[in-house]
C-alpha cells in the first residue's frame, strides 16, 4: 500500500484529497471520500459563514474521519469563514484564490492543519515560513482558478524550495498520474475533476455528463484580463465571455458576466448561462462510480506503477 508523511500527518489511509470546488464540493461528498480513506474537503467558495458550518455538521453526521475545508480567499466571506472553522475545530484548511498570511496565526493557533494551494515557488517559500503544514502544489492543467505553471514544471520546483510535504494538483485523474506526482517529489494527490464523476457529487446530470464525454481539447482558459483566469468546459457561455473579454467590453461589465455562473451550471446545467468549470484530465474520467471506488482505485494503479519502476534502471 502507498503510504507517505501525509497520511501520518492527518490520519487518512491514503494520501488522496478531494479538490474544494465551489458549489459542488458540499459535506456529503467530503464525507463520502473520508469514508473512502482520503481527505474528504468541504469548499466555501462564495458562501457565506453559516452555510459553511452547517456543510461541516453534514459531513459529521455521516464520517468520524477528519474532513477539510477550503477557503476561497478572494470571497466576501472569508473572514466570517476563517473563524467558523475554528469555532468548529475543522482539523484541515486549504485555501485558494489569494494570500492565507492574515489568516494564519489565528488558525495555527487553533491547532488547525493549514495546507495552502501555491502556483508558485514564492508563494511555496512564504507559506513554509508561516506555518503551513504541507503545500498543494496545483498546476494550470486543473479546473477553476489557475497559475500559469504546469504541474509537471511546478511540483519539483516546489518540493526543491520547500522542506514540508507537498501534494500534487492538476491534470491527475488515475494512477499513472499519482505516480507521476511521487517521482516528482511529491507526497500525495488532489484531485477535482475525477471526482465530478462520483454518484455522491450532485452536480446537474447536464454537467456529470459533460464531464463524462469530454474530447482532449475540451477546456479553455478565461478570466485573463481581469488578472484571475479560470478554466472550464469549451461551452456556449465560455465562448461567449471569451469573445467579450477580447471584444474590448469593460472591466466591471466582464466581471458581471460571470457572476453566478458556476452557480448556474452545477444547479441547473445550462451550457448557455453556466461556467462548467473543469481540468483538462475530463477526456480521462470515463465513468460513474462512488468516491471511495474513485480513491482505492487510483491508489491500487499507482501502487505496481511505482514498485516497478526500478525495471526502467539497469
Amino acid at each position: 500500500m502507498v503510504k507517505s508523511t501525509i497520511c501520518e500527518l492527518l490520519g487518512i489511509e491514503y494520501p488522496v484529497f478531494q479538490g474544494g470546488m465551489a458549489w459542488i464540493a458540499d459535506g456529503k461528498l467530503a464525507a463520502a471520500v473520508s469514508n473512502g480513506g482520503g481527505l474528504g474537503i468541504i469548499a466555501a467558495g462564495n458562501a457565506p459563514g453559516e452555510y459553511v458550518r452547517q456543510q461541516i455538521r453534514i459531513a459529521r453526521g455521516i464520517t468520524a474521519k477528519p474532513i477539510g475545508v477550503n477557503i476561497m480567499l478572494m470571497s466576501p466571506y472569508a473572514d466570517e469563514v476563517a473563524q467558523v472553522v475554528v469555532e468548529e475545530r475543522v482539523p484541515v484548511v486549504t485555501t485558494g484564490a489569494g494570500n492565507p498570511a492574515k489568516y494564519m496565526q489565528q488558525w495555527l493557533a487553533a491547532g488547525i492543519r493549514v495546507i495552502p494551494v501555491v502556483a508558485s515557488v514564492a508563494m511555496a517559500k512564504l507559506m513554509t515560513r508561516l506555518g503551513a503544514s504541507a503545500l498543494i502544489a496545483e498546476g494550470g492543467e486543473s479546473g477553476g482558478h489557475v497559475g500559469e505553471l504546469t504541474t509537471m514544471v511546478l511540483v519539483p520546483q516546489v518540493c526543491d524550495a520547500t522542506s514540508l510535504p507537498v501534494l500534487a494538483a492538476g491534470g491527475i485523474a488515475d494512477g499513472r498520474g499519482v505516480a507521476a506526482a511521487f517521482m516528482l517529489g511529491a507526497q500525495g494527490v488532489q484531485m477535482g475533476t475525477r471526482f465530478l464523476s462520483a454518484y455522491e457529487c450532485t452536480i446537474h446530470p447536464v454537467y456529470k455528463q459533460k464531464i463524462l464525454k469530454a474530447g482532449d481539447l475540451c477546456t479553455m482558459v478565461t478570466g485573463k484580463r481581469l488578472g484571475h483566469p479560470v478554466r472550464s468546459l469549451r461551452t456556449q457561455f465560455a465562448r461567449a465571455y471569451s469573445k467579450a473579454e477580447y471584444g474590448g467590453m469593460p472591466a466591471a461589465e466582464l466581471e458581471q458576466l460571470g457572476v453566478g455562473a458556476l452557480r448556474r451550471a452545477v444547479q441547473d446545467g445550462g451550457s448557455e448561462t453556466g461556467c462548467f468549470l473543469s481540468g483538462q484530465i475530463a477526456a480521462m474520467v470515463k465513468k460513474e462510480q462512488s468516491a471511495a471506488e474513485i480513491v482505492r482505485e487510483v491508489m491500487e494503479e499507482a501502487e505496481p506503477l511505482l514498485l516497478g519502476a526500478a525495471k526502467w534502471v539497469k
